[in-house]
């Protein structure tokens, strides 16, 4: 699928991750927070490299095939523009589409999993300001997510989730933790899996 057609003013979900292995509970999260925000698109953010993650994920080909066959959802696409940047950090990825696509509104996603540890993230702070943040609950982590550090930072800017329609048109930094059905599938889990598999 080449990248769709869109416009400025649309708005524009952006969902990073290695995807390592992309599963269901991945396609969960974005069709609800498509819905849920009112977005127009969601492009899935296949990273060639999780720097907080010193195993080497699958080969990012492999990966973006696998999200193609998860993916398939209308309204979604599956990116490989980290990789053509050469970028493994959120914030250097934002600001470079947020500066080709200067009349998109861009929303981050990401599972309150993340959400815990983004204080680790380089330029973490930046992110919060360069672009609204949806974060959705994943089993286990929802509570921890919202007292995380990251949270703690910004927790002036923190919107009620009956306000998530209007994330994208706010001015940054602005974010909002909801509530919604979860998946118990993660990547980790599946690649344990696979590693017993294989011995």
């Amino acid at each position: 699928m080449g990248k769709p057609f869109f416009s400025d003013g649309m708005k524009i979900g952006l969902f990073g991750g290695s995807f390592n292995p992309p599963h269901a509970g991945h396609a969960l999260v974005s069709e609800r927070l498509r819905t849920r925000l009112g977005l127009d698109w969601v492009w899935w953010l296949v990273s060639p490299q999780n720097p907080l993650k010193p195993e080497a994920p699958a080969d990012a080909a492999e990966r973006i095939a696998a999200c193609r066959e998860i993916a398939v959802t209308p309204k979604t696409y599956v990116s490989d523009e980290e990789t053509q940047m050469g970028s493994n950090y959120t914030a250097d990825t934002i600001r470079t589409l947020k500066k080709s696509h200067s009349n998109v509104h861009f929303v981050w996603l990401m599972g309150a999993d993340s959400l815990c540890d983004m204080h680790r993230w380089r330029n973490w702070r930046d992110i919060f300001r360069q672009i609204p943040i949806a974060v959705y609950p994943r089993p286990g982590t929802t509570v921890r997510a919202g007292l995380s550090p990251a949270a703690s930072c910004f927790s002036r800017n923190r919107i009620h989730p009956d306000e998530a329609a209007s994330l994208a048109g706010r001015r940054c930094p602005a974010w909002t933790l909801l509530e919604g059905v979860t998946s118990p599938l993660s990547s980790t889990q599946l690649r344990s899996v696979r590693s017993r598999t294989k011995k």
